[in-house]
């Protein structure tokens, strides 16, 4: 199996297309779906459950007792495919489709073709595509979106798109610790990403825009917890900061221990 996405679920009982994933499956034998759900309060893990026994070889289930929110339930998906498959890029995408597979696998072709280790989707690029989303959303996005590229310090259109891939060493790094926000984690995956590839980071991804995009009632996030994103963003943004710091200077004080004719050594360690 070459390919993983993880999708996570909350509710989504009424919304899941079993049709559309199965027919994917069907036509796509290098790739397999895990489902997450995130601690359902109505019949969505018992229809995955379902869904996997039908479709046992390129479905799997994780189930999250309580709800944990979409940063934690992508995760523990990212954790069970590199823990349990061989896939070589694991990705996510959303339960309702928004971002449908033709988009998905353009995504992980450009990733193979250009030797990629992070490919996001955008709906802010190629604008004369089918992207449909609501005034009060697009307004929502483009101001939270100014906030974001100052605190990444990336020139990425859209980080908050539902889908992205990732090469499999590369996820391994940017999954392996619990993230600061439920719903913000993007932020935090650019982060990470900037941190561990530097000065060389917009060489390694790719921003894709998507052919089609379309604004799917029954978001998951409250109006309340909206309100409260420049707050999250702020809580990221501070947090980064210091652990960077932090290690800095943790790693100043190990230097100073080291007599100065071993400290060419220590480095290469």
């Amino acid at each position: 199996m070459e390919n993983g996405i993880v999708i996570p679920c909350y509710n989504e009982a009424n919304r899941l297309k079993f049709n559309e994933f199965r027919n994917f499956i069907s036509q796509n034998s290098n790739y397999l779906l895990c489902f997450v759900n995130d601690g359902s309060k109505d019949a969505t893990l018992d229809q995955l459950l379902e869904f996997q026994a039908e479709n046992s070889n390129q479905v799997r289930v994780v189930n999250l007792v309580e709800n944990q929110g979409k940063a934690e339930a992508v995760r523990a998906g990212m954790l069970h495919l590199l823990s349990e498959t061989e896939v070589d890029r694991v990705g996510f995408m959303d339960a309702d489709l928004a971002t449908d597979f033709i988009d998905y696998k353009r995504l992980v072709q450009v990733m193979i073709d250009e030797e990629k280790q992070m490919v996001v989707g955008s709906r802010k690029m190629n604008l004369g595509n089918d992207v449909v989303r609501s005034a009060f959303r697009k307004i929502a996005s483009a101001a939270v979106g100014m906030v974001i590229n100052l605190i990444i310090a990336m020139p990425v259109r859209d980080t908050q798109c539902g889908a992205k891939v990732f090469e499999r060493s590369t996820a391994t790094y940017l999954f392996r610790q619990a993230f600061i926000s439920r719903w913000l984690f993007d932020v935090e995956l650019f982060i990470r990403i900037r941190n561990l590839y530097e000065s060389q980071v917009m060489s390694r991804i790719s921003e894709v825009g998507l052919l089609n995009w379309t604004e799917v009632e029954g978001s998951k996030i409250s109006l309340t917890e909206s309100l409260k994103f420049p707050v999250r963003l702020m809580e990221i943004a501070y947090s980064y900061r210091v652990r960077s710091q932090l290690s800095s200077i943790k790693g100043s004080l190990l230097m100073s221990l080291v007599p100065s004719g071993n400290r060419a050594a220590y480095i290469r360690k």
